[in-house]
């Protein structure tokens, strides 16, 4: 169980440690407003899309997929959904909260902490899972997170038609999900480009254009850190104490009902002969449900209009508390046999 904390802290460490020199640099005199603004918009329309296209293309093949855990994946991400938006609109009052809380209760860091997580705990099988589950699942988290920052915008006016088109067009241009479409699309293609002689298709961009592929990688690279950075800038511990209602609920929401609910509905699923699930996918689905809020929701927040305070407070307090959280839920899979 030591080794579980051991890589639990791991995983998440380096996100609070980038956030904290984000922070460092900002109180001396490094960062400024100007600066932070303009690196969130560089990250949210350039970097992110990039990195989510090259983790798509990255992808080696749909085949062999184990359909059953992507259905039940998405399905229990709808479910979260759910949940997320009816706590919001219960328990929260500023309608630029509460979109950002509903984002925090179903959209997990799966594409930072994810595939390492799996990899620790599942090994090449949950690579393998995680990396099929993380090419449907972000694309839906992106949509989702449009329609729930939407639908509580500052801006929102007129008809229903109106703003139902307005929420339409905000999801079709997001560069996150334009990013994702676009690794799906070169995807395809290259599944049905003819095969040489070596079993690698005729043509693709590591091995036919590497000039703009290493081009590609790099800014994937640049993406995480840039973000990690600026959103330590903006944070303010000051802005704790009027929000605290707001932080404990959403990392609740976050760190203990979305594991609860989409691990443990897999559990039980798989007990009694819905689900067919091995090491690898259970991996997947703790790296899913288990892994903190993702960092570019709280870019997403800002741009959208909606409380990016909000949202930095969250990436925070829950990578801090998934520790605690990811270790129990390893520990109790592993301990009925499962990992």
């Amino acid at each position: 169980m030591k080794d579980v904390f051991i890589f639990s802290l791991g995983a998440v460490m380096p996100i609070l440690l980038l956030m904290l020199l984000g922070y460092l640099l900002r109180r001396g005199g490094f960062f400024n407003e100007a600066f932070l603004k303009t690196a969130n918009r560089l990250v949210f329309r350039v970097g992110l899309p990039v990195l989510l296209f090259y983790n798509v293309y990255s992808l080696e093949s749909l085949r062999d997929v184990n359909w059953a855990i992507v259905f039940y994946a998405l399905a229990a991400v709808m479910v979260l959904f759910l949940v997320g938006g009816i706590c919001a609109r219960l328990f929260v009052s500023d309608d630029r909260r509460r979109g950002v809380l509903w984002q925090c209760t179903f959209r997990s860091n799966l594409a930072v902490i994810g595939v390492p997580l799996a990899q620790s705990l599942g090994g090449l099988s949950g690579v393998a899972s995680v990396s099929v589950t993380n090419a449907f699942t972000i694309p839906l988290f992106n949509v989702l997170a449009v329609l729930a920052l939407s639908a509580y915008a500052p801006d929102q006016k007129g008809t229903a038609a109106a703003r139902l088109r307005g929420i339409g067009k905000k999801v079709v241009t997001n560069p996150l999900i334009i990013g994702v479409a676009l690794g799906l699309v070169c995807l395809g293609i290259r599944a049905v480009l003819p095969v040489g002689e070596d079993g690698f298709p005729i043509f693709s961009l590591q091995y036919d254009l590497p000039f703009f592929y290493t081009a590609i990688k790099y800014l994937a690279q640049l993406a995480t850190p840039l973000a990690l950075l600026a959103l330590g800038g903006q944070f303010r511990f000051d802005m704790v104490g009027n929000m605290k209602k707001e932080i404990v609920l959403g990392t609740a929401l976050r760190v203990v009902i979305a594991p609860l609910l989409g691990v443990g509905a897999a559990v039980l699923l798989a007990k009694v002969g819905v689900l067919s699930l091995g090491a690898g996918d259970y991996a997947a689905l703790v790296a899913l449900f288990g892994s903190p809020v993702a960092v570019s929701s709280a870019v997403m927040a800002g741009e959208m209009g909606s409380d990016d305070q909000l949202a930095s407070q969250y990436v925070v307090w829950t990578s801090i508390c998934s520790m605690v959280t990811i270790f129990l839920t390893v520990a109790l899979l592993r301990g009925v046999g499962l990992l």
